[in-house]
Order: C-alpha cells, then sequence, then structure tokens
C-alpha cells in the first residue's frame, strides 16, 4: 500500500515540473528583474530548496513510497510489485532521499505515470 498522499505527491510533482521548466541563463547582465528571464535558473532560486526541504520533511514511509512510486513510472517496478519496490527502497537507502530524486531526469513524469498505473488519479490529486 503506498502510504503518502497523492496530494504529497502532486506537491513534489509540480515542483519538480517548474525545476525541469528552468533555463540556464542568457541574459549576461544578470537582472533578476527582467520579465524575460523569469524561467532562468539563478543561483537564488528557491524552488529546489523548497522542494528539497518539503522531500526532507517526509516521514520515511513516506519517503520510501515516493521512491517506489518513481521506480513504478519509471517501470523498474510494476504497479503490482509496489510492496517489493517499498520494501527495496527502505533497505538501499544510502543518502538523503531528495538528492537522489531530484538527481532523476524525468522525476515528476515518472511519478505521474507511477500515480497512472496504481490508478491513481493525476488530475484529482493535483486539485
Amino acid at each position: 500500500m503506498l502510504q503518502i498522499s497523492p496530494a504529497k505527491v502532486a506537491q513534489v510533482i509540480i515542483r519538480a515540473r517548474e525545476i525541469d521548466a528552468k533555463v540556464g541563463t542568457w541574459d549576461t547582465a544578470g537582472n533578476d528583474a527582467d520579465a524575460d528571464s523569469i524561467l532562468e535558473a539563478r543561483a537564488g532560486d528557491a524552488t529546489e530548496a523548497e522542494l528539497r526541504a518539503f522531500i526532507d520533511g517526509l516521514n520515511d514511509d513516506e519517503q520510501t513510497s515516493l521512491v517506489a512510486l518513481m521506480w513504478i513510472g519509471r517501470e523498474t517496478y510494476g504497479a503490482d510489485e509496489l510492496a517489493e519496490a517499498i520494501d527495496t527502497a527502505r533497505m538501499e537507502k544510502t543518502g538523503p532521499t531528495s538528492r537522489y530524486l531530484l538527481g532523476v531526469p524525468l522525476l515528476s513524469d515518472y511519478l505521474e505515470a507511477g500515480l497512472d498505473a496504481l490508478g491513481i488519479s493525476v488530475e484529482d490529486a493535483e486539485d
């Protein structure tokens, strides 16, 4: 059984999408107030720090479920292998879950696919 609420997963998906939408700085003047640079990744951007803090603030069961859900979305495990994926995530944890997950390209896509594989509506969770 998934031990994290779909609403919390949706929060991670939304924040991860925001991070994925960021691009390298193209504005050499470095003017943060420039409307054209709103999607630029900046050193002072709090989005990644907020997501990292959110994931770190989850309890161990929620963190392992989040990792397992990502693995299911990535098709490392099938939806029917949720319990095994959670057990593996718990046993293989060697560092901060946030560091691991934020290093996964397409994190938001994998989490969304994982929810879908488990029959959980992503749209309902995001609302």
